[in-house]
């Protein structure tokens, strides 16, 4: 398969939706399924590097499913409010190469 774009995901994912009548959830319903998704990703990474492990009669799930769970609920939550997740991208990595350009240790420099 080839590459895609945010742009290509974000197609995708309207072109899915739009077959519903009942098209994009609500701001604040998405924001509540995009919590559900995220305490998801916070179970399985408890199993997988935490304290607590999965119960013998708990399905197998994974970091990559609930990662893709949370990218799927961003991408219709912009899709919802006319965002292009590309043009949000490119302001946060200006700001954080800006805010913070200085603010980690990078890789081979030294101190001084």
């Amino acid at each position: 398969m080839s590459e895609r774009t945010l742009k290509d995901l974000q197609q995708e994912v309207d072109t899915y939706i739009s077959q519903f009548k009942e098209g994009y959830f609500s701001p604040l319903a998405m924001l509540a399924r995009m919590s559900e998704e995220v305490g998801e990703l916070a179970r399985e990474v408890n199993h997988q590097f935490g304290e607590k492990p999965k119960k013998a009669t708990e399905a197998a799930n994974s970091i990559e499913l609930e990662l893709g769970d949370i990218l799927f609920i961003t991408i219709c939550f912009a899709n919802s409010l006319g965002i292009d997740l590309t043009e949000a991208h490119d302001k946060i990595m200006h700001k954080f190469n800006t805010r913070d350009a200085n603010r980690w240790t990078k890789i081979n420099t030294e101190n001084t």
